[in-house]
């Protein structure tokens, strides 16, 4: 298969989150998790089939999506799963509401990683909760949570560990040693672990493996909501279809419970979109993944060579976390907006020092936006 993931597909004028933030200035959006590259060829055949049917009534979970999920856990993560653990959803975000709330009261509080992509804040605030943060350091390179100062933040209210691998912001794929770290923390404080896995098959380091939480032991299972989504791998976040597996039968009846009358069911538009990427992706995906390597190694490089800059190397997903402390100026996230690029603001994550970049777009247009924060910073007289 020859993919081109250099084609030029205009957003500006659709319906596209990203491309709309910045309608009508003259400003790169290189910020909201989507990519500018056209799905797998069989997802728009598939979807074109469907459509061409011209009846959307109510429809059920394809049995064939269930099954091929199934086996792609087994195939790629040798984690062996149940069709019956897994509870489909519209959407991930939803699904970390709904962890939360079937999981926690009022007076109970989560814990999470700091800083964290927005989402994850706004789901442990829900209904007037409060959450405590345990801070992610640089270790050799990468960013990774550390829980070896975390007693002393804790009350004896935690109930639940929210956890993100690939980790987003910073891109950090966690090794089994760290992940065993975080269950022994959660096993040690009795807390259920929401992980949102949704990057799981974006990973870009050669010889890095992602490693399912649940997967760990009988133990991380148990007390495990892991949420998965076909949405990044294949650039359909539009059409949501996402997966909670929850291999704890409490823990999935809480969770159904809680979602019943409330979320919605998933697309039929939506479903064929996932069965056909997962049954038809594989070769789109190897080819999706040399290109973003390909944008990962130009970015790092460049921005590591910027005065004031620095970012740390990716090893999964398709989002860098530029360190901006040193930068001479107030607002870095402002800063870039003026000079035509546009980030997502470190703030919304816990840092306003950083700012997140989206690498998921043609080079062409991530080398304009380097060459326009090249012109940006020497412009501030280093």
């Amino acid at each position: 298969m020859t993919l081109n993931f250099d084609q030029w597909v205009d957003r500006s004028h659709s319906d596209s989150v990203k491309w709309n933030k910045y309608k009508d200035q003259d400003v790169i959006p290189l910020w909201v998790a989507d990519t500018d590259f056209t799905s797998p060829p069989q997802v728009i055949t598939e979807l074109q089939q469907r459509v061409a049917e011209g009846v959307f009534g109510y429809g059920f979970t394809p049995p064939e999506l269930i099954a091929l999920f199934v086996q792609r856990m087994k195939d790629r993560y040798q984690w062996h799963i149940k069709s019956e653990w897994i509870v489909t959803l519209p959407g991930l975000v939803c699904g970390l509401n709904i962890a939360v709330r079937a999981n926690t009261t009022l007076d109970e509080t989560c814990v999470l990683p700091s800083p964290i992509y927005p989402p994850f804040i706004e789901a442990a605030q829900s209904e007037g909760r409060r959450f405590k943060s345990i801070p992610v350091k640089e270790q050799q390179q990468r960013w990774v949570v550390d829980f070896n100062h975390a007693g002393p933040l804790l009350d004896g209210n935690e109930k639940m560990l929210m956890l993100c691998n690939p980790y987003n912001p910073g891109g950090t794929v966690y090794r089994r040693e760290e992940l065993l770290q975080q269950h022994a923390f959660a096993k040690a404080k009795d807390l259920v672990v929401c992980s949102d896995e949704i990057h799981c098959d974006l990973l870009l380091e050669p010889g890095v493996q992602h490693i399912p939480f649940a997967s760990l032991n009988e133990d991380a299972e148990q007390r495990s909501i892991t949420l998965m989504s076909p949405s990044k791998t294949f650039n359909l976040a539009g059409l949501g279809a996402s997966m909670a597996i929850i291999p704890n039968a409490a823990l999935r009846r809480k969770f159904k419970d809680t979602a019943k009358g409330i979320v919605p069911h998933v697309n039929i538009l939506a479903y064929v979109a996932a069965t056909a990427a997962y049954r038809d992706g594989a070769e789109w995906l190897i080819e999706q993944l040399d290109y973003l390597r390909g944008n990962r190694d130009l970015v790092t490089r460049r921005i590591n060579a910027m005065p004031g800059l620095r970012m740390l190397p990716i090893e999964g997903t398709y989002l860098g976390w530029i360190d901006a402390t040193a930068l001479p100026v107030e607002d870095p996230y402002r800063f870039f907006v003026a000079a035509g690029v546009g980030f997502t603001s470190g703030a919304d994550f816990g840092n306003p020092r950083f700012v997140r970049i989206n690498l998921g777009c043609r080079r062409a247009l991530l080398e304009k936006a380097l060459d326009r924060m090249d012109i940006a910073l020497s412009g501030l007289g280093h």
